[in-house]
């Protein structure tokens, strides 16, 4: 081990760390007095802080309590918890011990939890609140390898139900108030660390093998690539059950001794930003949209020259962009940036906290539009790729090279070629050691030779960019023959803030049509402007309303080829959520689940075709 006293802004090599809970160690001894994290505090109303030397004495308490359980090394033990320093606690503790971490999203059906515990045999389980527990425990009334579940907060009215749960106990009452060293039982970096749980869009989810290696090793060469340094502040608020957060917006940073901060909710995130003002953001393209979408609704609200200024402002930050990354060349309307810069981009940069030197966006095809806004006005927004199944980072652009219609070229240590039907292929330490108790599964993507399927159409550059261009289980194949990825074009209507979400379907049919879930309050502006009744659902108005939304669909993706021209749309009541089961929870659509409960609709589009 190297002193206290060297350089704190290093980054912890991977064979220094070897496992994921040797990573805090190493970080732990090396900068004892730098915060790690911070949270806040609803009992005080107030932000609180910990240092690395006091989340090391507090994971020594959770591991104390967790080797009083019949736990033995490989055992696993699920979270289901929102990101607070108590997740890292107990995933460092569990660690420490050679427990397996089965992380569960909080919004997630409790079947769909009931059936992974049980996939998982996980025999210990962390929640939130006992309301949790109290919806959990019917689904799990038959579970019987789960013998202790651990509350963080009890709800109102819920002692007495508590008394009556055997394996249910608070974390007040399970925690000893001190403890000795933290324990690293484990110094095989190639063990099971994690199982993730992959939300398939149809059936089951799969259960992903994660080693301490595949991690470590992923989180080690998205640092060459992305610079994070100990001076760096992160805002928190993707969930730590997704991958992309926990080795990208925990672990990375952890390696290079960064602050995290966890967000209160998405909800107050516009505020969570303004207090914390990060440095480095790492999102989901929805967010960015978003804001995106606020932007441009403000704008449609206020004079036509604060509308077009801005539109310059982006059009000439976005110019000097490509100028600056070798793609463009120098004009003359550059001399305007500084003022612009002033009179625009600096105060929308102000509301993202007016610190921001990079934003990362990942999980999903962030739109080239939505980039352009962005780094048009001066916050670079680097698009990456990858999937749980390699750690997840695959693909990166590069502050100095950054294409935003791709994903970038492979991370060091990574390779890809491309399969049958322009499949992209992965191969690396990141790739992961198969599908838990699935091995029919695991050798349908992952070949002898280690080359991971990642299911995703993509081409590649003379410059080794990779472009993500379709889904191949997601591909429409119109009975003219055409194919046509969903994706894009849904991405490319939602650039209409009218459009809360939508599907293209035309599976096997002569045209393209799509469903769409609108947003209220603006098609009550459009009906007032065309003269209609604001109800959506007026038979009267049916013929003039889907004129006006193919119109809007029209001006969308007036880019993609003729074929793909969308000819119907179906206006749906009810927004498809987790919760009614139309969406993972990832919030990506289960295409299948809104195909079938939609069947009238859709054949209705087709009457007569």
């Amino acid at each position: 081990m190297e002193s206290k006293h060297d350089d704190i802004a290093r980054i912890i090599e991977v064979e220094q760390a070897k496992t994921l809970d040797g990573l805090f160690r190493e970080r732990a001894y090396v900068s004892p007095k730098i915060m790690a994290y911070r949270d806040y505090d609803e009992s005080k109303g107030e932000w609180r802080s910990y240092t690395w030397e006091q989340m090391k004495q507090a994971i020594a308490r959770w591991q104390a309590a967790l080797s009083m359980e019949a736990l033995d090394r490989g055992d696993r033990v699920g979270i289901m918890l929102k990101n607070c320093p108590e997740w890292v606690m107990f995933e460092q503790a569990a660690l420490g011990l050679g427990l397996v971490v089965v992380p569960f999203y909080t919004e997630d059906r409790a079947a769909n939890v009931a059936y992974m515990l049980s996939d998982a045999t996980v025999k210990l389980l962390l929640l939130e609140n006992s309301g949790q527990w109290q919806e959990l425990s019917v689904a799990c009334q038959n579970n019987n390898d789960l013998k202790r579940v651990v509350i963080i907060n009890p709800a109102d009215n819920t002692d007495g139900y508590l008394s009556r749960e055997d394996r249910a106990v608070l974390l007040s009452n399970w925690l000893p108030v001190k403890a000795d060293e933290v324990r690293h039982v484990n110094n095989d970096p190639h063990s099971l660390a994690t199982i993730i749980y992959t939300s398939g869009t149809t059936g089951h989810p799969k259960g992903v093998m994660l080693s301490h290696h595949n991690i470590l090793t992923n989180a080690y060469s998205c640092l060459q690539v992305i610079p994070v340094t100990q001076k760096d502040l992160l805002l928190s608020f993707l969930p730590l059950s997704h991958t992309f957060e926990r080795t990208s917006g925990y672990y990375a940073p952890m390696m290079a001794g960064a602050t995290i901060v966890y967000a209160r909710s998405i909800q107050q995130l516009q505020e969570d930003l303004l207090t914390i003002r990060p440095t480095v953001l790492i999102s989901v393209p929805r967010i960015y949209e978003r804001v995106d979408a606020g932007i441009r609704a403000k704008l449609a609200d206020g004079p036509k020259f604060g509308e077009w200024l801005f539109n310059f402002a982006v059009a000439v930050g976005y110019s000097r962009f490509e100028y600056q990354q070798g793609r463009g060349s120098w004009r003359l309307t550059h001399l305007f940036w500084p003022l612009l810069k002033k009179l625009v981009a600096d105060k929308v940069m102000q509301k993202l906290g007016g610190r921001l030197r990079l934003a990362l966006s990942g999980g999903a095809a962030l739109s080239a539009e939505v980039s352009r806004i962005f780094i048009g006005l001066g916050l670079p927004v680097l698009q990456g790729y990858g999937m749980t199944e390699s750690s997840p980072v695959v693909c990166a652009n590069r502050q100095e090279n950054n294409l935003p219609a791709s994903v970038g070229p492979v991370i060091p240590g990574v390779e890809v070629k491309l399969g049958e039907n322009d499949a992209l292929l992965i191969r690396g330490a990141n790739v992961m050691l198969g599908y838990w108790n699935n091995p029919d599964a695991t050798r349908s993507v992952l070949s002898a030779d280690g080359w991971l399927n990642s299911g995703d159409i993509a081409s590649i550059d003379e410059q080794g960019r990779v472009t993500i261009t379709g889904r191949l289980k997601e591909i429409i194949v119109l009975s003219t023959g055409e194919k046509v990825p969903p994706a894009d074009m849904e991405v490319a209507i939602m650039r209409d803030p009218l459009f809360e979400q939508v599907i293209l379907i035309g599976e096997g049919r002569s045209f393209l049509s799509v469903l769409v879930i609108l947003d209220s309050d603006k098609w009550k502006k459009i009906a007032i402007q065309h003269k209609l009744d604001p109800d959506l659902y007026n038979q009267i108005n049916q013929q003039k309303t889907e004129e006006i939304l193919l119109g809007k669909i029209s001006k969308q993706t007036r880019e993609f080829p003729g074929y793909a021209r969308i000819r119907r749309v179906a206006w749906l009541s009810e927004p498809w959520t987790v919760e009614n089961e139309m969406q993972t929870p990832t919030l990506k659509l289960r295409r299948g689940k809104i195909l079938e409960r939609y069947k009238a609709e859709v054949e209705k589009l087709y009457e007569g075709h």
